[in-house]
């Protein structure tokens, strides 16, 4: 009776009555929960929605810090009839900046986790079918992603930090709304650098998971790449390019509306900053505008991250298309020499080469020493071995090879390819306005 209810497909793979190890209740792929560490930081940020209790936690500490406490700090905090290194002109760009953004953050960061879970927006759940190279480097970066995005915060908040405590010790605000103007400045000053931590932690979380995303994307670039190297059919080439490509859609449909919203929301910012710096008769210096400097580095590098994670992943995704042709032109040569029969092939020209002079290694070791760490298993100038594929036929080489070249894959916004030509794009466009609105302050001609 029991082999029968297997062989119908009624017993459950999981026997809870006798499950004494712990293994069969996470990812069939990992013998430890990657995802514990992770899980405990969105919780210590208030950030975790797993149950109705973290979830009425996240929302109140969001309002609290994102609105509440910012408002707060421009309207009540904020001292009129200071002096010229107290008063806070740019109060209202920096406020509504770091806000604007922190909340498209939140919303983005409370959407996906919600809507997808985190195994499965990290794409944890697909990696039971990537090699032991790709989970491992994987898990290692997901642990490294944490670390990147204190390497951001800390410096930013450290210098926050000085300019409040120097702030308000000197001064710079005295309302006793707490009946002693010590513990009212003391307990106001805690709120606003935990407001500052609060939202350059959330929006530099979500550009980092956005880079994490990318990089195990990158990873199995590299592990596609081996294929080539191997005697592998153009039907399983296909077939493993086609679940990147799908992969590459599912990450560029996530993250469109944030990377939209961010590069808007980002330009606006320095270009309104840059409005009110350059008008006439502005005082401009570190007292007063440090808070907003150090907002505009803050906003501007988390936008740094994610459109170079978007053009990194994109150029490795299109540098495919030069390795298939390199495969293709390799395989195709080694045929006609092994059909010739008295020209000697490519791997025995190698070793004769090898045997005179080394010439071939001197140029491939120069140009290895020139590039550096430049080269990869995608863009190199490496010869490809072609003597293993000289099964595959010239037709099933040259349509791959055709479809790698009008389809191309790679992080898009709405359409968009973010490739280095974009950026050049985007940058030529930012220049352009910025030039065009000196003009208009300044005078620039």
């Amino acid at each position: 009776m029991a082999e029968t209810d297997i062989n119908n497909g009624n017993e459950p793979l999981i026997n809870h009555e006798n499950n004494n190890n712990k293994v069969f209740n996470r990812c069939v792929s990992h013998q430890q929960d990657e995802l514990h560490s992770f899980r405990k930081y969105l919780r210590w940020m208030c950030v975790d929605h797993s149950s109705l209790l973290t979830t009425t936690l996240s929302w109140t500490m969001f309002i609290i810090f994102t609105i509440v406490v910012p408002s707060i700090s421009h309207f009540l905090l904020a001292c009129a009839d200071c002096d010229s290194y107290h008063s806070r002109p740019y109060d209202s760009v920096v406020q509504l900046s770091l806000s604007s953004v922190a909340t498209v953050s939140f919303l983005c960061l409370t959407r996906f986790v919600s809507k997808y879970g985190l195994r499965r927006f990290l794409f944890f759940d697909k990696l039971w079918d990537e090699s032991e190279t790709v989970r491992r480097n994987y898990t290692n970066q997901l642990h490294t992603s944490l670390h990147i995005v204190s390497y951001f915060v800390i410096p930013c908040f450290t210098a926050m930090s000085a300019y409040k405590i120097w702030w308000y010790a000197s001064g710079g605000s005295q309302i006793p709304f707490l009946g002693n103007v010590i513990l009212s400045d003391t307990v106001a000053c805690v709120m606003e650098l935990c407001s500052w931590l609060y939202r350059t932690t959330v929006i530099f979380l979500v550009c980092v998971l956005f880079r994490l995303i990318c990089h195990l994307q990158i990873l199995r670039l590299h592990d596609f790449a081996q294929l080539f190297q191997i005697d592998s059919d153009v039907g399983s080439i296909l077939s493993e390019h086609l679940r990147i490509r799908r992969h590459l859609r599912i990450i560029s449909h996530r993250y469109r509306f944030f990377i939209l919203c961010l590069l808007i929301l980002v330009t606006g910012s320095q270009f309104s900053s840059l409005l009110i710096t350059t008008k006439a008769y502005t005082e401009v210096n570190i007292y007063r505008a440090g808070e907003l400097a150090l907002c505009s580095m803050t906003l501007v590098t988390a936008l740094l991250i994610l459109l170079r994670s978007a053009s990194k992943i994109t150029h490795k995704a299109q540098a495919v298309t030069c390795l298939a042709a390199k495969w293709h032109v390799c395989a195709t040569l080694e045929s006609f020499e092994i059909a010739d029969g008295e020209t000697p092939t490519l791997v025995a020209r190698n070793n004769n080469n090898n045997n005179k002079g080394h010439d071939v290694i001197t140029i491939i070791e120069s140009d290895s020493d020139d590039y550096g760490d430049e080269e990869d298993d995608l863009d190199n100038n490496n010869i490809i071995p072609a003597y293993a594929f000289s099964t595959i036929s010239f037709q099933k080489r040259q349509a791959l090879v055709t479809y790698f070249e009008n389809n191309r894959a790679g992080i898009t916004v709405y359409g968009f390819t973010l490739d280095r030509g974009t950026l050049h794009t985007i940058f030529g466009l930012e220049l352009s306005l910025v030039l065009w609105l000196l003009g208009k302050t300044i005078g620039i001609s």
